[in-house]
């Protein structure tokens, strides 16, 4: 199993950095980073800055959206960044949460996320596309294709994923929700013709290492919040008996969330979050605790561990996965 980390950009550029080069060091092989314009640093300077002082890692957003910059404008980017970091970059997109709704914007389609996520990677890879009527190409485009990764949840944003990505990015560390999540991926797959076990799966968490429980889930309670906006979005769409208890049912008391406070430790957004559903939708506990869920994740199917490492401790954080978990497991 690969490891990441995604970075939230409310930290100065050095220390994204530092924390970059960081985990390249302890074996850690992916690299991503929020887009929230709005909320945190614009994504594309630091990424800039994280492919010149790395050497191997694979970096990318987790996750931008068709809306927030034009299909071009992002595929120029990420082809520029290709150039600097020789081809290590990746794409993570999906209809968009924060930087959409901080906005009073609603995400977008499917149909744009497919749209889009095509054209950025034909013309990251030097292909055309016909983009508003236009032609459009990359001359100078080194022609490395990035690896498309689809943030999803419900069944028609996953089925797309298995029919046009290369990875599914799945916000939650519960092997039962992503075995349901990976039935509907994989019915795209072979609607489309692929082989379903070519697309990567992620899992992306907030972790923490602590014999006390009490803190170590406080300091993470934060991200089933975050994850409550789109499970609010998926019952909005759908029938909520065809969805999973699991996902759906610890919603029932949440009062409402302030993107104002969006991934953020301590916040009030959190209030309606049990220990139970934080010990299902991240990994706290001591060292043994985080080995076995994770050789769970890797039973389930699970390619990529990407730690959401913006709870505090960062650098001791990833000190205990580089020497007590990574290795044993990559």
């Amino acid at each position: 199993m690969d490891f990441g980390i995604t970075l939230k950009l409310d930290m100065l550029p050095a220390r994204c950095v530092a924390l970059t080069r960081q985990a390249e060091a302890a074996g850690f092989r992916y690299g991503w980073v929020f887009d929230s314009h709005v909320l945190w640093q614009e994504c594309y300077p630091l990424l800039t800055l994280m492919a010149a002082n790395t050497e191997h890692m694979k970096l990318g957003t987790c996750v931008t959206n068709p809306a927030v910059r034009d299909a071009t404008v992002t595929a120029s980017a990420l082809a520029t960044l290709n150039r600097i970091s020789g081809g290590r970059m990746v794409l993570g997109i999906g209809r968009g949460d924060s930087s959409r709704r901080v906005l009073g914007k609603k995400p977008t389609t499917l149909a744009d996320l497919e749209e889009t996520a095509l054209k950025i990677k034909t013309l990251v890879g030097g292909g055309e596309v016909t983009h508003e009527e236009q032609t459009v190409c990359f001359p100078w485009a080194d022609a490395t294709t990035p690896e498309i990764w689809l943030a999803a949840y419900g069944p028609k944003a996953l089925h797309l994923t298995g029919r046009i990505a290369d990875g599914v990015i799945l916000q939650f560390a519960d092997p039962s929700l992503i075995k349901w999540c990976m039935g509907f991926v994989h019915e795209g797959a072979r609607a489309a013709g692929r082989d379903p076990s070519e697309i990567k799966v992620m899992a992306a968490a907030p972790v923490w290492v602590s014999d006390d429980l009490a803190l170590a889930r406080e300091r993470v309670r934060w991200f089933p919040a975050l994850v409550s906006n789109h499970v609010m979005d998926l019952i909005a769409r759908y029938d909520p008996a065809t969805l999973p208890p699991e996902l759906t049912s610890f919603v029932r008391d949440r009062a409402g969330y302030d993107y104002q406070h969006h991934a953020e430790v301590g916040s009030t957004n959190a209030n309606f979050v049990s220990d139970e559903v934080v010990d299902r939708f991240c990994i706290v506990g001591p060292v043994e605790e985080h080995r076995r869920r994770l050789a769970e994740l890797a039973e389930a199917g699970v390619d990529q561990f990407n730690i959401y490492l913006m709870s505090g401790e960062e650098e001791q954080c990833l000190d205990v996965y580089g020497e007590a978990l990574v290795p044993a497991l990559v």
